[in-house]
């Protein structure tokens, strides 16, 4: 992956302008799932989660792996610049995190158990980075999109947050707000595992699991 030492987020002003719209062709077929990658409209009782956990092609596949998702796509949220290019993203002048856009039945799946994998594979300890991958674009985050779901991130995380505490393994970091726009990433970046399945990945965690009470 691109690799940035930008680690601070940069004044709105200071960000890049972008466009006004998306500046790239995406397909409309989803290469692993039987949905589609633009997911704006999506079934009647279908919610959406949007997750940044670090370099998103890693993270995808572990989203649509499983059972009850019906599509993923990799993109970015949190940020400043509209329309951004993956390049922008990885200057440290957009604002953005690398993101994962889930839409998901909540009668097969939960947003807890989404939140409580979305835990366990990243280490949402690190703040502006994850593993050897430095930067604004991979720090943690959870963007809710009702007050249920920031309900029950806010209740989850304290719970994880209290089990690395007792294990003394830092103090969590995710960012937690109203999920922002997000903005699809380029056609080569959705599904890059299932094109490129030797390529790169990256599973920084704390090697805890959710506790199982929880």
């Amino acid at each position: 992956m691109f690799f940035t030492r930008k680690s601070e987020l940069i004044e709105a002003e200071k960000a890049l302008p972008g466009r006004s719209e998306r500046p790239f062709h995406l397909s409309e077929k989803h290469t692993v799932l039987d949905a589609p990658i633009l997911t704006d409209t999506a079934p009647e009782g279908y919610e959406v989660a949007i997750f940044g956990l670090g370099c998103f092609w890693g993270a995808e596949e572990i989203f649509w792996k499983m059972d009850g998702v019906w599509s993923t796509s990799a993109g970015y949220a949190g940020g400043t610049t509209p329309n951004p290019s993956y390049e922008e993203v990885c200057s440290g002048r957009t604002n953005h995190t690398e993101a994962v856009r889930v839409v998901y039945d909540p009668a097969r799946v939960s947003f807890a158990d989404l939140v409580k994998t979305f835990f366990e594979v990243h280490d949402p300890t690190q703040g502006m980075r994850q593993g050897n991958d430095v930067g604004t674009q991979y720090r943690s985050a959870i963007y809710y999109t009702t007050p249920e779901q920031e309900q029950t991130a806010r209740e989850l995380t304290k719970v994880y947050g209290d089990e690395l505490a007792r294990r003394r393994l830092g103090d969590i970091t995710t960012e937690i707000r109203e999920v922002p726009t997000y903005y699809y990433a380029e056609d080569q970046h959705q599904q890059y595992l299932a094109k490129n399945p030797f390529g790169y990945r990256c599973h920084a965690n704390t090697g805890v699991k959710f506790p199982a009470n929880a």
